[in-house]
């Protein structure tokens, strides 16, 4: 992590101390009166989108808005109309913020999936690094499918054989693809140290 130093007064004396760097001083909010012309562009195409100015993950993105242009728009296809449908998609997306330990994805995913329809001992569960208990049969087949692929890095035959038969094969990618871009968008906020809500629920943290 890289560090800062910072005047702190010790005993009566002034002293040089390394604190760590936050956000702001990585990647920080750009404001729009400051926006070069393609990020006025990409800040326009967001809200046509969106219908919300960029917000989240997207802010440290518009350093590059080409790239934060690209992210959006996968994330509209992944998010909202995948072929695994809204409630698995979004147990699929806190399996991938537990995995990068990403509080400011699952704060604001969370409370979304509960209101999809993931039980809230299920999305705990996963929260403390378990396997929840009871899950419907859909459920076991995205966790499974999820589990092996961002913690072992592949998929093994029987694993990938349950998600295709229930889902077919564009399910399948579908599933790859949501799990591929959240776990991008959690590597640009974890790089960034973009901050989560102070009011969200953070992950707790699980031993080494």
């Amino acid at each position: 992590m890289r560090m800062n130093l910072t005047l702190v007064m010790t005993s009566g004396l002034w002293a040089l101390a390394a604190v760590p760097a936050m956000a702001e001083d990585r990647l920080p909010t750009i404001p729009p009166t400051q926006y070069t012309a393609e990020q006025k562009q990409a800040a326009a195409e967001f809200e046509a989108e969106r219908n919300v100015a960029v917000f989240g993950p997207f802010e440290p993105m518009m350093h590059s808005p080409q790239v934060m242009t690209l992210a959006r728009a996968m994330g509209d296809y992944l998010r909202y109309k995948s072929a695994i449908g809204n409630t698995l998609s979004e147990l699929a997306i806190l399996m991938t913020a537990r995995e990068w330990t990403q509080d400011y994805e699952w704060s604001v995913h969370y409370p979304i999936a509960l209101k999809a329809g993931i039980r809230a001992d299920v999305a705990d569960a996963i929260a403390d690094g378990r396997r929840p208990a009871a899950m419907s049969a859909d459920e076991q087949i995205v966790y499974d499918y999820a589990a092996e692929l961002l913690k072992q890095q592949h998929v093994s035959d029987a694993t990938f054989e349950r998600a295709k038969s229930r889902f077919g094969t564009k399910g399948v990618v579908d599933l790859t693809g949501i799990l591929g871009y959240y776990t991008f968008v959690a590597m640009q906020l974890n790089a960034a140290q973009y901050p989560a809500p102070h009011d969200g629920r953070k992950l707790p943290k699980l031993p080494p």
